[in-house]
């Protein structure tokens, strides 16, 4: 490889990296409200009631305007069918697992009624990536969900 060329990959390289989002702190840019792709919203928030914790939660605080099912229907506990999908934690033990995203956690998903190992990769202020997979993350699916005005806190 000549020296100009290897220079020119170096400086795309770097540029690219710098084109990563605005906050370097992945945890601070996924806290708050966000659309999934069906339209419910889900807080991202910390786990406890502590500013401290490092891990991030995920609770539905709004339905869709014509959502799937009300009640979590598919959980695979019988007695837990007919708990209320508003409020309802979703995704727990997420933290910063390298320097673009925050992994490590678990996501339930009501309408299929399974767990799946996730990340969360921020990749502007208003957008950001959340994949759900089996195993490894080659084996998964992943949604975009967009920021949002705070909604009501569920209760």
């Amino acid at each position: 490889m000549t020296k100009p060329l290897l220079t020119t990959l170096l400086f795309a390289a770097a540029a690219l990296h710098a084109e990563t989002p605005a906050s370097a702190n992945p945890a601070t840019a996924a806290l708050g409200d966000w659309r999934t792709g069906i339209g419910a919203i889900v807080r991202i928030a910390p786990c406890n009631a502590t500013p401290s914790s490092p891990d991030l939660c995920l609770h539905i605080v709004k339905l869709s305007p014509n959502p799937p099912q009300l009640l979590d229907v598919h959980n695979p506990d019988p007695t837990l069918r007919n708990r209320n999908l508003v409020c309802m934690l979703i995704g727990s033990g997420f933290h910063q697992t390298d320097p673009d995203r925050l992994g490590a956690g678990h996501l339930y998903d009501p309408i299929s009624g399974h767990t799946y190992r996730g990340y969360i990769a921020p990749t502007d202020p208003n957008t950001l990536k959340l994949r759900g997979y089996v195993l490894f993350t080659l084996f998964g699916r992943t949604e975009t969900w967009h920021r949002v005005p705070p909604v009501p806190v569920c209760k």
